[in-house]
């Protein structure tokens, strides 16, 4: 549980700062495309991957070009979601990914569901619900369309893939630091060769830097994250309810201490049921 907390606390910090640059004038998208550069980087600096040897035909080609694709995709999908959608259902459709992962981890890795992890998934969901919904004055007025239905789905869907292809990675043996590295370099170069077509321009300086570092944070959340799925091989959906159900909590938390957002009874109640969610689950690791 303890990898899973850390890679959660580094998704919520790498949200705060997208935040905090971005009402600072920075461009999110640039620095989102240079992140994936230092995240390879670090990637092959810690794991050490052969790449010099790489087998053409050993190599897994299709799940480094969808991750590749799917990493720099989503978050164009978010954006957009936000857009016509409204930040609260983004949220909502982000984090209720969890349960097409879960149905995942029943299905595809064979998963067997105890009581108790039952009962934490459960509390999980109601707390990600009560703390979300607890923000959604702010969405009043907001518009829905056609177009906010199908990113929403495509936001619910693609985060769920995503899940499930890096626990698929842990199962590559002394492949999987090779996919990985070479998953980064995928997502770089596909998400700079975008924006290069539709901003002409490859980044300032200053978002560059700041993607450079953003990646830094990135790469620790998904290796965390991936690591944390090599331990917990057989229980896939601790790994997939406890990080989202932890990136909910924490974000909540980062809410009421860093911007001062006033503790509201439904957050209240959704931080004590998000708590007794990870209780039952890490309970649940040991039995």
């Amino acid at each position: 549980m303890e990898l899973i907390l850390a890679a959660a606390c580094c998704s919520v910090v790498i949200s705060i700062l997208l935040k905090q640059c971005k009402a600072k004038g920075f461009d999110s998208l640039q620095m989102i495309v240079w992140n994936y550069a230092s995240a390879a980087l670090l990637c092959f600096l810690w794991f050490k991957p052969d790449l010099q040897h790489v087998s053409v035909m050993d190599t897994p080609w299709w799940l480094i070009v969808a991750l590749g694709v799917l990493l720099p995709s989503i978050f164009l999908c978010l954006a957009k979601s936000l857009q016509y959608a409204g930040i609260i259902k983004t949220e909502i459709a982000q984090r209720l990914s969890v349960v097409l992962s879960l149905l995942a981890a029943f299905f595809i890795f064979q998963e067997q569901f105890t009581t108790l992890k039952i009962i934490g998934i459960g509390l999980g969901i109601s707390a990600v619900l009560s703390i979300l919904f607890s923000h959604q004055k702010a969405e009043q007025g907001q518009s829905f369309s056609k177009q906010g239905l199908l990113y929403l789905a495509l936001v619910w869907s693609g985060y769920a893939l995503i899940d499930v292809l890096l626990k698929y990675t842990t199962g590559l043996g002394v492949q999987f630091a090779v996919a990985l590295n070479l998953m980064f370099i995928c997502a770089f170069i596909l998400s700079l060769a975008y924006i290069a077509v539709t901003t002409k321009t490859a980044g300032s300086t200053k978002n560059i830097l700041a993607g450079l570092g953003l990646g830094i944070l990135n790469f620790a959340n998904i290796a965390l994250y991936v690591k944390a799925h090599m331990l917990l091989k057989d229980t896939p959906a601790i790994v997939f309810a406890g990080m989202n159900i932890l990136v909910v909590i924490l974000g909540a938390l980062s809410g009421l201490v860093i911007f001062k957002e006033k503790l509201k009874p439904a957050t209240a109640l959704g931080l004590a049921l998000g708590l007794a969610s990870v209780i039952c689950l890490a309970y649940a690791m040991t039995v």
